[in-house]
């Protein structure tokens, strides 16, 4: 049974799990020689991380942090990232997580946004923060981690008096939106607790036993899934999780064998690329008891869990409102792309485009709430100095998920599709209209529709649909893509470049991307579409 958060900050939460479980190890890497921070590996007790909590937190009270200010953090998933975040916590700052494939643009937009009022860096990312620097007019001091953890004074006194609370804000993690840039959403500490909590009961097939798991994650510590979902579900039940620089298909059984994992997560990507590897006596020389994840495809689900011996738990979730919808209890639905049923404290309801129930069956976007009485409770706080769109997501009293889902007779949810203009790409959320501000002030494009398109490896890939000014050719395409490669993180350029005579708007000149294409085509096949995926590397 998981720890009882209530009243509690993520950080005394954690003092009280070093208590109960102070010899367990919270946290571990498998080796890797190729990584810039502890190639032979790494593993630590709640005692010794409370210690080094404990010494990141007097560094940061010496030099005048308090409660309302926030710092950054670029670190990718090196273990101290877990560590500032407790010791801030601990003294009422904001974690702001920040994604290392970021290019300065977007780095000095979150620095700005944030009102961050110090950036820590690991040293491979220290030219990226000075080139960030440059188009950051708040002037961020940067701190570089090392052993040495002598932050500089900060520029403002705390803005807040009193110690942390509950309800205070915790992290402000940034996630794509259909407006282009990224909007930092506000967590509480009663937000982040209550999610791992969630997580950490919701039995069944995926059934966390106190003190003895060990869940291998290869997303990244700058995400809710690894960073709040996992970790406090694991802090909570005095269990491990266990990091890794990112997915490798080459590595995946290596790092699973090495830290004696019992349960893994995953994205849509690693399912077929362990599907693609050779049958090997490996494939059930491991002890995972259970995998969760999102975006099996249902014609997979089944093999993979014949095949390697332990079940495929689908779940549903968000940074705002991250209750996780779970399909774990027996009979599961592995042959659909169900995504389990409401239960108390997560209600659901199924909505046209009036906010009206639609019938069973018919497909709608899902809405969700805590319970009518509270329908906040449990949720993000709101997105940072957005305060209307906080408001349009919590239209009529549900969070408007942007995700459109049918529900059969019995309760069970079935995932559609995306409504909101967003673009899956191997876990990251990438905005259509973020790549279309990139490439539309281009002298040659006058016209532009980004999308997703599938892909049988990435769940989905950008497709940049364009109205060309002048001559459209390969030449071209090769000049869009190097722009948008430069400007935006790499995982955003569109694998995909197709040049269009027109593309079709309504009467008030609003882009009607499902135009653009008849329902069963697929645009992959036009031999005059330009393919760049082989290009989207680090």
């Amino acid at each position: 049974m998981a720890l009882d958060f209530e009243g509690h900050t993520t950080a005394s939460v954690f003092n009280v799990a070093a208590e109960h479980w102070p010899n367990n190890e919270v946290f571990a890497l498998p080796s890797d020689p190729t990584r810039p921070y502890y190639p032979e590996g790494y593993g630590i007790s709640f005692s010794d991380a409370r210690r080094h909590i404990a010494n990141y937190e007097a560094a940061l009270l010496a030099a005048g942090y308090g409660n309302g200010h926030r710092i950054g953090c670029l670190l990718a998933n090196r273990p101290e990232i877990m560590w500032l975040k407790l010791a801030m916590n601990g003294i009422g700052v904001s974690w702001v997580p920040i994604n290392p494939d970021y290019r300065p643009s977007e780095l000095a937009y979150v620095l700005r946004d944030s009102a961050a009022d110090l950036l820590v860096v690991g040293s491979e990312f220290l030219a990226l923060a000075k080139e960030a620097q440059e188009q950051n007019d708040k002037n961020t001091p940067i701190l570089v981690l090392s052993e040495n953890f002598t932050p500089p004074a900060p520029n403002r006194p705390p803005p807040l008096t009193g110690t942390p609370t509950p309800n205070g804000e915790a992290s402000l993690l940034y996630t794509s939106g259909t407006t282009g840039r990224p909007k930092g959403c506000i967590l509480s500490h009663e937000y982040e607790l209550s999610v791992g909590h969630w997580y950490a009961e919701i039995g069944g097939r995926l059934n966390i036993r106190e003190g003895v798991e060990r869940v291998y994650n290869p997303l990244p510590l700058f995400h809710l899934n690894a960073a709040v979902v996992l970790f406090f579900g694991m802090v909570l039940t005095g269990n491990c999780h266990i990091s890794t620089a990112r997915f490798s298909r080459s590595r995946w059984w290596d790092e699973i064998s090495e830290t004696r994992a019992t349960g893994c997560h995953y994205l849509g990507i690693v399912i077929p690329s362990l599907m693609n590897e050779p049958p090997s006596p490996r494939d059930h020389e491991h002890d995972l008891r259970w995998g969760a994840g999102a975006g099996v495809e249902p014609s997979l689900h089944r093999p993979f869990e014949e095949r390697f011996g332990f079940p495929l738990i689908e779940l549903w979730g968000m940074t705002e409102f991250c209750r996780v919808l779970t399909d774990a209890y027996e009979p599961r639905s592995i042959d659909t792309r169900a995504m389990g049923r409401p239960r108390p404290g997560l209600e659901v309801r199924v909505v046209d485009e009036n906010n009206a129930d639609v019938p069973i069956g018919t497909p709608g976007e899902m809405v969700v709430r805590h319970s009518a009485e509270t329908p906040r409770r449990h949720a993000f706080s709101g997105y940072l100095n957005l305060p209307e769109e906080t408001e349009k997501a919590w239209l009529g009293g549900w969070f408007h998920t942007g995700d459109t889902v049918t529900q059969d007779e019995s309760g069970m949810l079935y995932f559609v599709d995306r409504k909101k203009n967003i673009i899956r790409r191997s876990g990251e959320n990438i905005a259509a209209a973020e790549i279309e501000a990139c490439l539309q002030p281009l002298d040659e494009v006058d016209a532009i529709a980004v999308m997703p398109i599938e892909d049988e490896l990435r769940d989905e890939e950008v497709l940049a649909c364009i109205v060309a000014n002048g001559t459209a050719d390969s030449d071209l395409a090769q000049r869009l893509f190097n722009h948008c490669f430069e400007q935006l993180a790499y995982f955003k350029a569109p694998g995909w470049i197709l040049f269009l005579d027109a593309i079709p708007v309504t009467g008030t000149q609003k882009i009607q991307k499902h135009m653009i294409f008849e329902p069963t085509e697929d645009p992959r096949q036009r031999p005059d579409i330009h393919d760049f995926r082989h290009l989207k590397r680090r």
